[in-house]
């Protein structure tokens, strides 16, 4: 059955009103979009102490005595200018005589003593720490 009214479709194309096409003329999208609202406060707060530590420790320290032996003799050849007998350190000092002949005098020794010593000792230090408080505001209650 034919009404005589024709279409036109994209392609340019005639059709009757059987082959008509569905155009669409109004298209609806959906649009989302978020924005922020205020709901609350939060107030962050921060408190610092001051505590002292007391521990103990122990320091390390060395005495040196230096203690002058007078020999006040003749010797054929020097001695080693230092030497070691066991934890003592001896230090040797020569002149020349003028003598009928020039002879080493060994005039004195320094003896030379080390001794460790260990002190107990305090120390006090002040340590600092810090609390942080979080809270709500209008609520009343801490996080």
């Amino acid at each position: 059955m034919s009404t005589g009214k024709q279409y036109l479709t994209d392609t340019g194309n005639d059709l009757s009103s059987d082959e008509a096409q569905k155009m669409l003329v109004i298209e609806e999208k959906l649009v989302v979009t978020s924005e922020s609202v205020e709901t609350g406060r939060v107030l962050v707060s921060k408190k610092v102490f001051e505590e002292e530590a007391v521990f103990n420790g122990t320091i390390k320290s060395e005495e040196i005595t230096v203690e002058r032996k007078e020999i006040n003799q003749y010797v054929q050849t020097a001695p080693p200018a230092v030497r070691q007998e066991g934890d003592v350190t001896i230090v040797s000092v020569v002149k020349e005589v003028l003598v009928v002949e020039k002879r080493l005098m060994l005039v004195e020794e320094l003896h030379i003593t080390k001794r460790d010593l260990h002190h107990q000792k305090t120390f006090t230090e002040k340590l600092r720490k810090e609390e942080v408080t979080v809270s709500r505001s209008g609520s009343g209650m801490d996080i």
